[in-house]
């Protein structure tokens, strides 16, 4: 009887494996997969509504125009020599981004339950497409705040791109690995705690309020000192703080505030993938 060693098996399934581990190789293999993952994620989300994908445009424009309301003409949050609706079109842009990862993730074992319980592949898969299908909704709200930046420069607003615009990209990946490690997180233990999906709509609410998404940063630090805290830990708001910086010369740009960020980042990923793999070999159980 002839019997395969293990380094001759194309593919080697085990329940034993170590918490903290990616397995780039693996995902690579399930490539088509992912790509199939993100093609439904996008495609079934308007599918059968009656504006499709223009709701990637509307949902921005009528968040930074409630909010240059509300914080800009009533409650009087100056935001310098930048059109208070261009600023909350950058802030909004930047945390939906996060927002949509997180939220989408967050309950990645409940919505995929049926096939997770049918087929093998890498479970990380799942988180890992919504992070990249919601980068076509974010190029299409940039697209969006690019035509009205031209449109107030065209006017004569004192706006400019920064040199360190060269980093977006980092801040775009920066925000989509915080979106995926917390959304993995709050995956995890959802299925234990049902009753924390209920919370996560308020939880996020909260952690928009304390992101500098439609104030600058320095004013939290100058209008309320003793809650500045709320800010200065949260990463999101000196990624939200740095792109503002760099798409509109507003704000500061803190080389330590985000290699907090970074470190945070890197922090809640190891974290994120450790639950997230301990959990996914006995969640079927109590889903």
């Amino acid at each position: 009887m002839n019997t395969l060693k293990d380094e001759e098996w194309l593919y080697t399934i085990s329940s034993k494996r170590k918490l903290i581990v990616f397995n780039f190789k693996e995902i690579w293999q399930y490539r088509d997969l992912l790509m199939l993952f993100v093609k439904r994620d996008i495609v079934t989300v308007y599918k059968q509504t009656i504006l499709g994908p223009l709701w990637y445009l509307i949902q921005p424009l009528f968040t930074a125009l409630t909010f240059t309301i509300i914080f800009n003409k009533v409650a009087n949050i100056e935001t310098g020599s930048v059109p208070p609706f261009l600023f909350n079109l950058a802030g909004i842009s930047i945390w939906n981004y996060f927002r949509s990862c997180l939220t989408s993730t967050s309950n990645t074992f409940g919505s995929n339950a049926g096939i997770f319980s049918k087929v093998y592949f890498p479970r990380i898969i799942s988180p890992l497409s919504v992070v990249i299908s919601n980068l076509v909704k974010f190029a299409i709200q940039l697209v969006i705040f690019i035509g009205f930046y031209w449109y107030y420069v065209s006017s004569g607003a004192a706006v400019k791109i920064n040199s360190t615009i060269i980093l977006f990209p980092a801040l775009i990946i920066l925000m989509g690995l915080l979106g995926l490690g917390l959304g993995m997180i709050i995956s995890s233990m959802v299925t234990k705690y049902r009753d924390l999906k209920y919370l996560l709509n308020f939880g996020v609410q909260l952690l928009m309020y304390t992101s500098a998404v439609m104030y600058p940063l320095g004013l939290m630090r100058e209008k309320l000192p003793r809650f500045a805290w709320l800010v200065e830990y949260n990463p999101m708001a000196y990624i939200i703080e740095s792109a503002r910086y760099m798409l509109l010369s507003s704000g500061d740009f803190s080389v330590k505030g985000l290699l907090f960020t970074t470190l945070a980042t890197l922090l809640i990923m190891i974290v994120g993938i450790a639950i997230f793999n301990k959990t996914e070999k006995s969640f079927i159980d109590t889903i």
